[in-house]
């Protein structure tokens, strides 16, 4: 494919891109995404598992019955426990949803989301470009044009760019991200599920597992494996606890021994904890969208879920602005789609870095915490706090009463 000229162009076909792409089908406007990579590209890890509910409304909104497909390959976890030092400090079950009704949550590899949404993209006639990385990016009051690394020319009255962390799109608009890198090291760990000793599907969180170290350890369970987090102490080395007989020596700790032969995946992280500074360039033509516009830490998985939100959103602002042939209009649009994704953005980016601080505590929110799991027994309130914490402050962010990221 060659080019030409589209009324929007989504750059990348990840999963908001797609989501992207879905929300203008169904505002009746068509859709072409470039992708930098094949069709069958081969994609590490399980990434982001977690689609909250609110996020499979938006899809269903774009796509109806992909929720109920999601939710349907997905799994569901109905118990969450929380120990410190080696002792249940929390533990609660929920019922399973009524029938005929969306989960909370459903947990799966997100090459299976991405599936599910490109076969939902195909049927609903969006246009893919596959091989098509945008190298070139020129934006201004009269539309964008995109030049690929191959020579191919596109032109476009909007881009919504959903080309990832690494952005290419953002770095040709010259746009900055604001924000910082953790401190401490983390060791991030996809595990297949042993059908001959398969474990409870618990969502279960250590503070200060004994096993380890008295590092802490988070294991979720998503559709096919377990997805497990083990935070370094600040002396360690994470090549050494992120690989080979390393890895699977804390592996066995904290699993039946035969789970650390079945690592599908593993890699070690400093979390970015970043926000572009403006979500599109100054000519408003062009919308950054996803982690094209910001990275977060994973506590409250708020990555994939606020970029669906985000797509859902850019999408709605071109929509309006190509329904009117008034530039204020139309630019307002779009001034209201980055007005309220980035004050979305800065509120997650900044509830995870709660989360990022109650996970490193100092001396004195040790003993806080130390308190908390001493309490914990007689007082479910604080064994509640222990339990949710780790994942940042819930709710909606200041302004926003459509999406919850």
């Amino acid at each position: 494919m060659s080019g030409g000229h589209r009324p929007v162009v989504v750059v990348g076909a990840g999963p908001v891109g797609m989501a992207a792409a879905l929300a203008l089908r169904a505002l009746g406007r068509p859709a072409t995404v470039l992708e930098a990579g094949a069709e069958d590209r081969l994609r590490p890890g399980s990434r982001a598992i977690f689609v909250h509910r609110a996020t499979l409304e938006v899809l269903d909104r774009a796509a109806p019955g992909l929720a109920a497909e999601l939710a349907a390959y997905g799994l569901v976890w109905q118990t969450k426990r929380t120990f410190y030092a080696g002792r249940q400090v929390f533990a609660r079950s929920y019922p399973p949803p009524p029938a005929g009704t969306l989960p909370h949550f459903t947990s799966l590899p997100q090459v299976e989301t991405e599936r599910y949404l490109l076969q939902a993209c195909k049927a609903a006639g969006v246009e893919f470009a596959w091989n098509a990385e945008v190298a070139q990016v020129d934006s201004g009051p009269d539309g964008v044009t995109l030049r690929t690394g191959a020579g191919a020319r596109w032109t476009a009255d909007y881009v919504i760019a959903a080309d990832g962390a690494r952005s290419g799109v953002r770095r040709a608009l010259g746009v900055p991200m604001e924000g910082s890198r953790s401190d401490g090291w983390y060791v991030v760990v996809d595990v297949e599920e042993d059908p001959a000793t398969p474990l409870p599907v618990e969502r279960v969180f250590h503070y200060a597992h004994p096993a380890v170290g008295g590092r802490n350890v988070l294991l979720v369970p998503f559709a096919g494996g377990w997805r497990v987090d083990l935070q370094l102490h600040d002396d360690d080395d994470p090549e050494e606890l992120g690989h080979g007989d390393g890895l699977r020596h804390w592996l066995r700790a904290v699993l039946p021994p035969a789970y650390a032969d079945r690592v599908g995946w593993a890699s070690t992280y400093r979390f970015l904890q970043v926000v572009a500074d403006d979500f599109a360039e100054p000519a408003r033509r062009t919308l950054l969208v996803g982690e094209a516009a910001h990275l977060f830490a994973p506590f409250g998985a708020r990555g994939l879920n606020s970029g669906v939100a985000d797509a859902e959103a850019a999408a709605t602002a071109v929509h309006v602005a190509l329904s009117t042939v008034v530039p204020a209009r139309a630019r307002a649009a779009v001034e209201d789609f980055v007005l309220a994704r980035r004050r979305a953005a800065l509120f997650n980016r900044d509830a995870a870095g709660a989360a990022l601080t109650h996970l490193r505590p100092g001396p004195t929110e040790r003993a806080v915490l130390e308190q908390a799991a001493r309490d914990a027994p007689t007082d479910e309130s604080r064994g509640h706090w222990l339990d949710t914490t780790p994942y940042g402050p819930r709710g909606l962010p200041p302004g926003n009463t459509i999406h919850k990221y």
